[in-house]
C-alpha cells in the first residue's frame, strides 16, 4: 500500500477500498472475514471486511478542520461542552455541529430500561468492574501491536499520564449511575473521542516513526476499534464468569447493551456490534485473540502503566502486585511478553485467595442485600480519586490533537 495515500482509501470508497486495500495485505494480514452482519445489532448489512472501513463521516470533517486551521478555536469551545443534554456551544463550524448533532444522537434501539439495569450491575460489580478495566483491558490494549503503536507514536504517547486520565474518563462515564441521561456525561465522551480517532486517522501516517513500525497505512479501522471494544466488556464479561460471579441473565444482557450503544457513540458501525454475548465471543475469537503479540512499543507502555498505577496507589500497591495482578488476570504468555518479573508472595497470594474473596463478597451481598449501595460508595470514591490523581486536579478535557508524538525515546 506505499503508493496510497489517506484519501486514497477514503475516496475509494467501501467496496473498492476493500478491493483495493486487500490487494495489498501481506500473509499474516490475509485473513478472511466471515462474521456475519446477522449476528450483529443491525441484523444486516454489507460485510465488508473491517481492517479496510474507517469513519467515512468523521474523517473528512476532522480533516478538512485540522487543515483549514479551525482546530484550536474549536477545542477551546468544546471546553464548555461536558454533559449529554447540554446544547452545543455557540461558534462552531456548521459543518462540525451537524455531525455532532447526529452523532449525539441515541439509535433507534437504545432501551432505557436496559440501560437503567445496567446501573444496577455496574453498582454491585464496581470492585471487579475496576479491577478489571484497569488490568484485563487496560493491559490488554499493550499488547495489541496496532493500539500499542498507535498510542505510543500519536499525541497522546507524549503524556501518557493525560492519555490515560481520558481513557479512565471513558471507563469511569459508563459506569456512571446517569451515563446516558442528559446529565451525564458518557455521550460527549464517546463524541468527543471519535473527533481524535479521526485525527489521529489524518496525522499519524505523516509520523516517519509510525510509518517504519507500522504494517498498515491508516490506524483505527473499524477492525482495530472492535478489537479495543472486545478488549473491554468481552474480556470483562469472560472473567467474571471465570471467577463464578453470579450475574442474572437480565443484568449480563444489560451490561452489554451499555457497551453496544458506546460502540454506536464511538463511530462503530452498527453492522459490526456483537447482538448477544455469543455473537460477542464469536467475533472476538476472529479479531482479538489472533492479534495479541509483544511489540517494542508495547512493552514500554506497559511499564509506564505499571508505574502510574504504583503512583496513584501512593506506594500501598507497589509494582509487584499490580505486575502479579497482571499476570494473575492475562497469564504467564502475556506477562512474558511485558517483561513482568514473577513475585511468588503476590502470585500464589493472588491463585490461593481471589476467588474465595469474591465468593465471601458475593455472600455479603446475598445476605445482606443494602451493601450493594455501600460498596458502590466505595468504589465510586476509589474511581473519582483516581481521576483526580491521572488530571492532576483539572478539568479532563478530550481535545483534537494537532501533532503526533514528538518525544517518544529512541531507543
Amino acid at each position: 500500500m506505499g503508493g496510497f495515500s489517506r484519501r486514497d482509501v477514503l475516496k475509494a470508497g467501501g467496496a473498492l477500498g476493500t478491493i483495493g486495500a486487500l490487494s495489498f495485505a501481506t500473509p499474516a494480514q490475509a485473513r478472511v472475514w466471515t462474521w456475519s452482519p446477522s449476528g450483529s445489532v443491525a441484523g444486516t448489512g454489507a460485510g465488508l471486511d473491517p481492517r479496510w472501513v474507517w469513519d467515512e463521516e468523521a474523517d473528512p470533517l476532522v480533516a478538512s478542520l485540522i487543515d483549514r486551521g479551525d482546530v484550536p478555536r474549536v477545542n477551546a469551545l468544546l471546553r464548555t461542552w461536558t454533559k449529554n443534554g447540554q446544547p452545543l456551544p455557540d461558534g462552531l463550524p456548521a459543518d462540525l455541529r451537524d455531525f455532532m448533532e447526529k452523532a449525539r444522537s441515541m439509535p433507534a434501539w437504545a432501551d432505557r430500561g436496559k440501560l437503567a439495569t445496567a446501573v444496577e450491575f455496574n453498582d454491585k460489580r464496581g470492585l471487579y468492574l475496576g479491577v478489571l478495566y484497569g488490568f484485563a483491558s487496560g493491559m490488554i490494549s499493550t499488547v495489541i501491536p496496532k493500539e500499542a503503536r498507535a498510542v505510543y507514536y500519536s499525541q497522546g504517547g507524549a503524556d501518557m499520564k493525560d492519555r490515560i486520565s481520558k481513557t479512565a474518563k471513558l471507563g469511569y462515564d459508563i459506569g456512571s449511575r446517569n451515563a446516558y441521561d442528559d446529565d451525564g456525561e458518557m455521550i460527549v465522551t464517546c463524541v468527543k473521542t471519535r473527533l481524535v480517532h479521526a485525527a489521529v486517522r489524518h496525522l499519524l501516517p505523516k509520523s516517519p516513526h509510525w510509518q517504519g513500525a507500522a504494517d498498515e497505512e491508516i490506524p483505527i479501522s473499524q477492525a482495530d476499534m472492535m478489537v479495543t471494544w472486545h478488549s473491554l466488556p468481552t474480556t470483562v464479561m469472560k472473567h467474571l464468569t471465570s471467577w463464578k460471579v453470579p450475574i442474572p441473565d437480565h443484568e449480563s444482557v444489560a451490561f452489554l447493551h451499555s457497551w453496544q450503544l458506546a460502540g454506536h457513540m464511538l463511530g462503530i458501525r452498527d453492522e459490526y456490534i456483537p447482538a448477544s454475548w455469543a455473537e460477542a465471543n464469536s467475533q472476538a475469537e476472529q479479531v482479538l485473540d489472533p492479534v495479541l503479540a509483544p511489540t517494542p512499543e508495547g512493552v514500554k507502555l506497559a511499564e509506564i502503566l505499571l508505574g502510574l498505577g504504583a503512583q496513584i496507589d501512593a506506594g500501598i500497591l507497589s509494582k509487584r502486585i499490580l505486575g502479579a495482578f497482571t499476570r494473575f488476570l492475562l497469564g504467564d504468555q502475556i506477562a512474558g511478553w511485558l517483561k513482568i518479573r514473577r513475585y511468588p508472595f503476590w502470585d500464589g497470594v493472588l491463585d490461593t485467595f481471589w476467588e474465595p474473596f469474591i465468593a465471601v463478597r458475593e455472600g455479603v451481598l446475598k445476605v445482606f442485600p443494602g451493601t450493594d449501595n455501600v460498596y458502590w460508595l466505595l468504589d465510586e470514591l476509589i474511581r473519582k480519586l483516581v481521576l483526580l490523581y491521572l488530571s492532576e486536579l483539572k478539568e479532563i478535557s478530550i481535545e483534537i490533537p494537532l501533532t503526533n508524538n514528538p518525544n517518544y525515546p529512541s531507543s
